[in-house]
């Protein structure tokens, strides 16, 4: 099982949803960097679930030890190991599901690949649980690069059927991006937010799930960061993005709406401010070539509705019998504004290799 990412920083993510814990382990981080370790707790918290109707009823706090690689408040060069306890879990929930495979989860392509020997409580490792290690990462990354003046931020684009503006691609600003993150909905309208919550409830009162559209931007990337075709920074991006489960789609810049383009249209026109190479517009979302380009990043990711829903659903069981599943325990409605710290640090992770 492949449980490992990185070429210049080794990440490697650990546990079960039900398990005793999880954990990552993180090599390669500079000695004697400072980890502001609130600011790990904050964004931990931004993911946490527990905390809002729209959110699992499991209330797991997240709380994480350090075992290795940090020493009176600063790395020391070594692995950096931690680990989160899980303290919620409710496995019996499972157990009349027992070789039911459900409709939407990894149980059936799991069972496949690991000779019916996976770990299917609460998705074993192929949970969204497992995303909490990658926060505790990308709050790490995030404090390096704000060193070198690099900032990502992100807002919930897309509830369902409900949308609002994307970032201005051109003028898009540190300001909005810190702002978003003190918002446990961020959005940039909140009248459209509300309507997005109030979709969400909907569905949840259903029994049923819904997705959504999560919006990222980097800013003050400088230019000429990645490389034609097998490394192209969209190319390392997408990689650890579409590891994230639930991620199904990945575009950058205008994205698919280049299919309805002109080239006159598409191209961004070029010119000197300052001495500095800027656009007049960045529909290619500040990479041209596989290389950044020095203007915002910007992409979005497409998260499919929460397959585990309440309703009665048709499946088979791992006899290849045709039968009926209800899926019970407590699952998230929609999990969009909870993937937010996710995909940051997703991003952060990507691009701090990179650099």
């Amino acid at each position: 099982m492949s449980g490992s990412w990185g070429k210049k920083v080794q990440y490697t993510i650990f546990g079960e949803s039900h398990g005793k814990g999880i954990g990552i382990t993180i090599d390669g981080l500079p000695p004697g960097f400072a980890i502001d370790l609130a600011e790990v707790t904050r964004e931990l918290e931004r993911r946490a679930p527990g905390k809002s109707p729209l959110s699992t009823a499991r209330n797991e706090k997240d709380a994480f030890t350090i075992w290795s690689g940090f020493l009176n408040g600063k790395t020391t060069g070594s692995p950096l190991c931690s680990i989160i306890e899980n303290k919620d879990q409710r496995s019996a929930d499972y157990e009349s599901l027992a070789w039911k495979f459900r409709p939407g989860h990894a149980d059936y392509t799991g069972s496949i690949k690991y000779n019916h020997f996976n770990d299917l409580r609460g998705g074993g490792h192929f949970s969204g649980r497992l995303t909490a290690p990658l926060v505790f990462a990308g709050a790490i990354v995030k404090q390096l690069l704000r060193q070198q003046n690099i900032h990502i931020g992100s807002h919930i684009q897309r509830i369902a059927s409900i949308s609002e503006s994307q970032f201005d691609a051109v003028t898009i600003d540190q300001t909005i991006l810190e702002q978003l993150k003190t918002k446990s909905f961020p959005v940039l309208d909140p009248a459209v937010g509300e309507s997005m919550q109030q979709c969400i409830l909907s569905a949840k009162t259903a029994g049923d799930s819904v997705g959504g559209i999560i919006e990222a931007a980097v800013i003050h990337l400088p230019a000429g960061l990645g490389d034609p075709f097998f490394d192209s920074l969209e190319s390392t991006l997408a990689h650890l993005l579409f590891s994230i489960p639930a991620v199904k789609g990945v575009e950058f810049g205008a994205g698919f709406a280049f299919a309805q383009m002109r080239g006159s249209e598409a191209n961004d026109a070029m010119y000197s401010k300052d001495n500095v190479v800027v656009t007049s517009t960045n529909h290619n979302g500040g990479i041209l070539g596989g290389i950044s380009n020095g203007m915002p990043l910007i992409f979005r990711v497409a998260i499919k509705p929460t397959p585990s829903i309440s309703l009665e659903q048709s499946t088979v069981n791992a006899k290849g019998e045709n039968v009926s599943i209800t899926v019970e325990g407590r699952h998230d409605p929609c999990i969009v504004h909870r993937a937010i710290p996710v995909i940051e640090a997703a991003a952060a992770m990507a691009i701090w290799d990179v650099l």
